[in-house]
């Protein structure tokens, strides 16, 4: 017999999804978006070594060799100031079970054991840095990087640690898990 003032487990259970949905927690949404891939190579992201300027004897350094940004030391870092990185899955993961040799070296290798996302370069006006998206067949990353050719809601750019991985991937479409901060 439920008495005056206390709390039925309906009621408590549907004021609990209730304040879910006003925080925040459940703000996710699907959108199949256009996916191209980039690596840090002088092709992907247009630099050069060495400068005019110091007739190309300062063969060590890059520069921007296109755009707006033309001339300036190219760093390799994103809009957003951090290094690009491809997601890692990590030791307790969907990957571990469908890549059964990897659990040794994930387990011998203490960085290896936690999950990061990668890095996705979108346009910021539609998706603000600390977007996490799941991409399908790449996985969980983080808008943290805008390019110059990225526009629009329908277009992001994924981030591969090698230039003929980019190759492979090429342009896909795909349905997106969208996740705003």
């Amino acid at each position: 017999m439920v008495g005056r003032g206390t709390v039925t487990p309906q009621v408590f259970c549907a004021f609990f999804c209730l304040c879910l949905l006003v925080s925040g927690c459940a703000r996710s949404e699907h959108r199949v978006i256009e996916t191209t891939a980039y690596c840090g190579c002088r092709k992907c992201c247009s630099w050069e070594r060495g400068s005019w300027k110091y007739l190309k004897l300062d063969f060590w350094d890059r520069y921007v060799s296109a755009g707006k940004h033309k001339g300036r030391p190219y760093t390799g870092k994103t809009a957003a100031g951090s290094e690009p990185t491809e997601p890692q899955p990590g030791l307790f993961s969907l990957s571990s079970l469908t890549h059964p040799w990897m659990i040794p070296v994930r387990t011998v290798f203490p960085w290896l054991w936690m999950h990061h996302d990668g890095t996705i370069a979108a346009d910021t006006r539609y998706y603000p840095f600390g977007t996490r998206m799941y991409v399908p067949g790449w996985g969980w990353g983080v808008v943290v990087d805008r390019g110059g050719a990225i526009k629009g809601p329908s277009r992001i750019d994924l981030f591969f640690t090698s230039h003929g991985e980019a190759l492979q991937w090429g342009r896909r479409r795909l349905e997106v898990e969208i996740i705003r901060p």
